[in-house]
């Protein structure tokens, strides 16, 4: 049996500890991965103007409904991963990762050629402004490319979180974002390219994010060696990522494309507020962090417990992941509110720009508690291996149900607050019904659990 080394097993320990521990390098890596997604709007709202700004907003959604597929994908594919690893059944780890990165890669080659072809459709889609139509096409097909590196870095990296390395992929987040950050400043204002270098930056940064995590997998002695040779499509398994994976995947991709339809609406109004709310949606991705790296560990937590047929200790991890998230939400959420104004103008300082971005974000901001809430239980959920439902609950309350209210409230008064309002509107019944479906669907069907806490422990979340 191989060594294994910078793997990390998730099913003994002090359970608050181990998930601060596994979930810090996450969230800084979904800090540094969101920055240097950020980095295209600094860099173009201070240096090109509200109108290329515009442009790259308007462009955010529409990309994150790839990009966020293969986020979704690499999640649900952890939660098999993770599984196996818990239970110590590595012939099966060594099939099921060889068989998640063929798959992602086949796939991945496709969506980015069917979204670069599909860019101006998507864009019309949106009723993106004509005034920024023309640089949003161009940062959006060059943009688009980099769904292949996208889908095999985030799938890279699940395999390393699943076995409980996250500190890895942290590593190489921050090297590319800086990377990124490097070649924005080149291409956009040294070069003079506009959207079109800041687009190029991007992809640059996710290739080599990209090479950095395959370098790794491959060089390593663990039990999750990668070995190109041994790339498979084993059908078992592959059914049993699109089981787990895709509800994941396709919950992101229908969140974007809710998004999409959003950003319909906003484009309704002048490019000011396009702006600002884009910026203010920049910022809410930085503050949502913490629920959703929290999150991710807590899915990788409970399924390596799972396999473990450890399903009380299981529980515990998702007691201690909302009261971590929570107390840190909270933590994010006042400096956030006071500071909305100094936030926003990172981005662009036109008095009207900054008026939409703080409004949105002090709609937002005091109601975090609420994503965190939804969130956590719903990683718990698809932790316990329940994706579909997860998938299905969410579509409701965070697609259709934003939806619905903004058919209805813009229907009748042409105001851009209620779009600031339908968001926390949704994370609300998101919380409702993920709490109410763990509770009735998941625990109460959970095998008799231990009451009593283990040797040595020094209480219940030990």
């Amino acid at each position: 049996m191989q060594i294994r080394t910078k793997s990390v097993e998730l099913t003994e320990g002090n359970i608050p500890k181990l998930m601060l521990k596994f979930a810090l390098p996450i969230l800084l890596g979904q800090v540094f991965q969101n920055l240097y997604h950020s980095a295209d709007s600094v860099v173009v709202g201070r240096f090109c103007g509200t109108h290329a700004l515009a442009a790259v907003s308007a462009c955010s959604d529409v990309s994150r409904l790839l990009t966020g597929f293969f986020a979704g994908l690499s999640i649900g594919t952890g939660v098999l991963i993770a599984r196996f690893f818990g239970a110590r059944d590595y012939k099966k780890l060594h099939d099921t990762i060889h068989t998640a990165l063929l798959f992602s890669l086949i796939l991945g080659a496709v969506m980015a050629m069917a979204g670069v072809l599909c860019s101006p459709l998507l864009l019309r889609a949106t009723d993106c402004p004509e005034e920024v139509y023309v640089q949003a096409l161009q940062y959006l097909r060059i943009y688009l490319v980099g769904v292949l590196f996208t889908a095999m870095y985030n799938v890279g990296a699940g395999i390393l979180r699943a076995v409980g390395d996250a500190k890895t992929p942290l590593y190489y987040l921050i090297l590319s974002s800086l990377i990124n950050i490097v070649v924005d400043l080149l291409a956009v204002v040294w070069l003079d390219m506009g959207v079109t270098g800041a687009a190029l930056a991007t992809i640059v940064s996710q290739l080599f994010s990209m090479v950095l995590v395959f370098s790794t997998l491959m060089r390593t002695n663990d039990v999750h060696r990668v070995q190109l040779s041994q790339l498979m499509l084993d059908r078992e398994l592959l059914g049993q990522i699109i089981n787990l994976g895709i509800p994941t995947a396709l919950q992101n991709s229908l969140n974007a494309l809710s998004d999409v339809f959003i950003q319909k609406y906003i484009n309704g109004f002048q490019a000011s507020a396009i702006a600002g709310v884009g910026a203010a949606k920049r910022l809410d991705r930085f503050a949502g962090l913490v629920a959703i790296s929290v999150g991710n560990a807590e899915t990788m937590f409970v399924s390596q417990n799972v396999g473990a047929k450890k399903e009380d200790r299981a529980l515990r991890g998702i007691r201690a992941s909302l009261v971590i998230t929570l107390v840190f939400s909270t933590c994010i959420s006042i400096p956030g509110y006071i500071f909305a104004p100094s936030l926003v103008k990172i981005f662009n300082e036109a008095p009207e720009v900054l008026r939409y971005g703080v409004g949105m974000m002090r709609v937002m901001m005091p109601l975090y508690c609420l994503q965190g809430l939804s969130h956590i239980y719903a990683c718990a959920i698809r932790g316990f291996g329940h994706s579909r439902a997860i998938m299905l609950l969410n579509l409701f309350s965070l697609v259709a149900v934003k939806q619905l209210f903004l058919a209805a409230a813009l229907g009748q008064v042409h105001d851009i607050r209620f779009i600031y309002w339908c968001y926390p509107l949704s994370w609300a019944v998101a919380a409702v019904i993920n709490i109410a479906f763990f509770h009735v669907f998941v625990k109460k069907r959970l095998p008799e659990l231990r009451t009593s806490a283990s040797p040595g422990s020094s209480g219940p979340l030990s």
